[in-house]
C-alpha cells in the first residue's frame, strides 16, 4: 500500500484480447485494476495491534439498577457491580431496552476506559453490545451477556 514502508503497491495487470473479424486482425488492450491482497484490511474501523487489545480490561458486570436520563430518549443510566466494586455506566441503549428489563443481567464492560461525563452524569466503563444496522440507522441492538452462573460479575474476559 502507498505510504507503507515494507509494502508493494498493488500492480495492474493488462489483459489483451484480439478479435478477428474476416479482415485485418484488432487488438485492443484493457487496464484492469489489480485486486486487493487477500489480508486487505476488513470493512470498519481500523485494525490495532494486539499489544492494544491487550491493554482492555473486559469484564462481567451485573446489572443492580436502570434508570432512563431525563430529557434523553437514548440513555439510560446503570448502576453496575463489578467484583466488589459499584460503578455507574451510561449508555445509549433505551431504545431497545426498557430499564426494568436489563436488572440482573451480566453484561461485558470495557472496564479500564477513562470515566466520561455524559449528560451530567459520570460514565465509567462501556458496555459491548452487537449493532444491527438497515440504510445508515441503528434498527436492533442485543447486549453482550454471560449467562453463566460460574462466572461471576468482576470475571475477567481473555
Amino acid at each position: 500500500m502507498e505510504g507503507q514502508e515494507g509494502q508493494e503497491k498493488p500492480k495492474e495487470t493488462v489483459a489483451t484480447v484480439q478479435t478477428t473479424a474476416a479482415a485485418p486482425v484488432a487488438t485492443q488492450t484493457t487496464v484492469v485494476p489489480a485486486q486487493p491482497p487477500e489480508t486487505a484490511k476488513p470493512a470498519g474501523k481500523p485494525r490495532i495491534t494486539y499489544d492494544d487489545f491487550a491493554k482492555l480490561d473486559l469484564r462481567v458486570a451485573k446489572i443492580l439498577d436502570a434508570a432512563k436520563v431525563e430529557g434523553s430518549d437514548k440513555l439510560l443510566k446503570l448502576k453496575i457491580r463489578v467484583g466488589t466494586e459499584e460503578r455507574q455506566l451510561v449508555a445509549g441503549i433505551a431504545q431497545h431496552y426498557a430499564p426494568d428489563a436489563i436488572i440482573g443481567k451480566k453484561i461485558i464492560i470495557i472496564a479500564n476506559l477513562e470515566p466520561r461525563k455524559i449528560r451530567g452524569f459520570e460514565s465509567n466503563g462501556m458496555l459491548l453490545a452487537a449493532a444491527k444496522e438497515e440504510d445508515g440507522k441503528l434498527v436492533g441492538l442485543c447486549l453482550a451477556t454471560v449467562d453463566d452462573a460460574e462466572f461471576p460479575d468482576g470475571s475477567a474476559l481473555s
